[in-house]
Parts: structure tokens; sequence; C-alpha cells
């Protein structure tokens, strides 16, 4: 995972950010550098593909908690179709 990938995840997508589907998470990014929201999709997709991120490597980060990697894995492939394809409705993690 590259740095602006997991400086996103820690900063958007942790516990006190995460449950909040108001919509501003997608303007919020795009409104950065392109540069920077290239590295960011460019290090979901590396995270999807390789699954490099276990579920307690996601707690640490974010403070939020998934029962296991399917579970955080479907999470992430939905906020990436949110973040950059067409994806209507912001997922939420598991209460």
């Amino acid at each position: 995972m590259n740095r602006e990938t997991e400086k996103f995840i820690k900063v958007y997508l942790s516990l006190e950010q995460a449950y909040d589907t108001t919509g501003y998470l997608r303007p919020a990014l795009h409104a950065f550098k392109e540069e920077y929201v290239s590295s960011v999709r460019q290090g979901l997709e590396t995270v999807l593909r390789t699954r490099e991120i276990s579920v307690g490597d996601y707690e640490r980060l974010t403070d939020v908690e998934f029962e296991d990697d399917d579970a955080l894995y479907e999470y992430l492939t939905s906020m990436c179709q949110y973040l950059f394809e067409a994806r209507e409705k912001q997922p939420v993690p598991p209460n």
C-alpha cells in the first residue's frame, strides 16, 4: 500500500468518519490534485488485488473492526467502486 492510500484510509475511513455517508467523501477526495487521487486509486486497486491488509492491520489504521478478511475486502471493493466508479451510495462498515 502506498503512503497516500494509507493516509487516506487513516483520515477518511477511520471510525470517526466511516459511518458518515452524507456524501462528502467522493467530492473531498476528488478536490485534491489529480496525482493524489490517482495514487489513492492505484493504492486501493493494489490492496484489492494483493489482499495485503489484514483485518488487524485495518483496525490499527482506522479502529474499525471487521469479522474477517472477506468482509473487509467486500467493503474495500465497494468503497473503490463508490470513489472511482458509478456506485451511488457510499458503503458503510459493519456495526
